[in-house]
């Protein structure tokens, strides 16, 4: 046992020795194989090396995932995890560091964000606003947001 490791009851030292094993993080040697544990690996890499394993994950983030929405999401946590890394960096630098910056101005990123600006635009009527402030507060042209009325 490790000295910061928990000490478990004797009546679940059983448990852990024959259905849990401990995984840390700081010793992961190839992480390649799964986007999930290098994120979780992230957290505890060094500042020195942080920057060039972080560049690979979003890559690998733009590669596996095609499902726009988890991927904004995921390279949105690699992007928290380095802000708190880095916290004196603004986060203009760092979407340059990692290249984050190049997925919002595609178009594929462009269509999935109006989607997800849409898809509240029931709730907006509900409450009584109209279409031009609809239109306003989402940043869209009204035809748009009376297509959008339309197709709910």
């Amino acid at each position: 046992m490790l000295p910061n490791e928990s000490v478990y009851p004797p009546r679940y030292r059983a448990l852990r020795e024959i259905h849990l094993r401990c995984v840390y993080l700081n010793e992961l040697e190839e992480v390649a194989s799964s986007l999930g544990l290098g994120i979780l690996k992230l957290i505890v890499e060094s500042k020195n090396n942080a920057t060039q394993f972080a560049k690979q994950l979003v890559n690998k983030a733009r590669e596996e995932l095609t499902d726009t929405v988890i991927q904004e999401k995921v390279l949105e946590f690699i992007e928290t995890i380095f802000v708190y890394k880095f916290p004196n960096l603004s986060r203009e630098e760092i979407e340059a560091m990692l290249n984050l910056s190049l997925i919002k101005h595609t178009k594929v990123y462009q269509e999935a964000k109006e989607e997800g600006k849409l898809e509240v635009v029931p709730k907006l009527l509900q409450r009584g606003l109209s279409l031009q402030e609809i239109a306003e507060i989402l940043e869209v042209d009204v035809e748009t947001v009376r297509k959008a009325a339309r197709e709910t």
